[in-house]
């Protein structure tokens, strides 16, 4: 082949990679500098190709919080010879940051050693804006996925989650752990009194009420049954428990939600209450079954109170 079918052949290969939206590049190992970058850079992000001198400008033309992550991650793949790809925030002349995707070819000596670095870079940012907003449905999706749709509040599937997580810290902190369950008083008789779609209000009303009381970060609300709420309270004593409860009572009580055929004239809650510092071996449930015990004893000693003892010392 002539040197003129050589220099042709260069002239065509460097118009093929010039037309494509791809910007190709080359870095020489031994000097860190670039050896070509592909003019559509200046298209996308604002900086003329003769500004792309070292890997220096290229590590600081990228976002602050993805720089040192890829640098590394780069260079150590480059260094030990594997061709790789990274995907990153590329900033722009204007300041603005536009997702890139880096694939890089690393070319060897015969010996073995990194001669130089070629690869291209794409612009991935509408891709970037459709994973994200994808993610974001997901992220919405799932936390509908852990709410009562009726109330807002958590529904058993998270209560479950968090009691199981909330437990197993509490055992490895040796810290107490309480529980209350909730339950309306006479909710058949206001259903059937004022309907259904009354009774939903009034659970809302309820749950908006209780939430109140379970103001703590880490203490979760959920409706768990029918008319029955569950309180999720880290870190806290019987005594404090048995104060959440007390509070709770008389939220509702400052509510004064009607309620018709109850004999107190209004909507009130019987509720039980339970704490303990896990040991090794114990489970949660055994908790919830001794609370759920204490609320039925508060049904049948006339409901609208708080119990915290077992029934048999009640």
């Amino acid at each position: 082949m002539t040197t003129h079918d050589i220099r042709t052949d260069d002239a065509v290969y460097k118009t093929l990679l010039e037309s494509t939206r791809a910007i190709p590049w080359k870095i020489d190992w031994a000097t860190m500098q670039f050896a070509y970058v592909g003019p559509q850079i200046e298209e996308l992000l604002g900086w003329a190709p003769e500004s792309w001198a070292t890997v220096q400008d290229w590590a600081e033309r990228m976002h602050p919080e993805d720089r040192q992550w890829a640098v590394d991650f780069c260079v150590a793949q480059s260094m030990a010879g594997v061709d790789h790809e990274a995907d990153y925030r590329a900033l722009c002349s204007n300041g603005d940051y536009v997702w890139i995707r880096d694939v890089v070819h690393v070319v060897r000596n015969d010996d073995g050693t990194v001669n130089s670095l070629i690869g291209f870079m794409f612009d991935i940012s509408e891709r970037k804006k459709t994973e994200e907003k994808l993610l974001a449905m997901q992220r919405e999706l799932e936390e509908l996925s852990f709410k009562d749709g009726l109330t807002n509040v958590a529904n058993r599937r998270r209560f479950d989650q968090v009691m199981d997580a909330a437990w197993e810290r509490a055992r490895n902190q040796r810290e107490p752990i309480a529980l209350l369950m909730i339950d309306i008083d006479y909710f058949k008789q206001y259903n059937d009194r004022y309907g259904h779609l009354a009774g939903d209000d009034c659970l809302r009303r309820v749950a908006s009420v209780l939430t109140q009381a379970a103001a703590r970060p880490n203490d979760l609300l959920a409706r768990i049954g029918g008319e029955e709420f569950a309180m999720l309270l880290p870190g806290t004593s019987a005594s404090g428990a048995a104060g959440v409860a007390e509070h709770c009572r008389q939220l509702l009580k400052e509510a004064q939600i009607l309620h018709g055929p109850s004999p107190m004239g209004r909507l009130t809650a019987s509720i039980g209450v339970g704490a303990i510092t896990p040991e090794a071996g114990d489970n949660w449930v055994s908790l919830l079954d001794r609370v759920d015990r204490r609320l039925y004893a508060a049904k049948q000693a006339g409901r609208d109170r708080m119990i915290d003892t077992d029934p048999a010392t009640v």
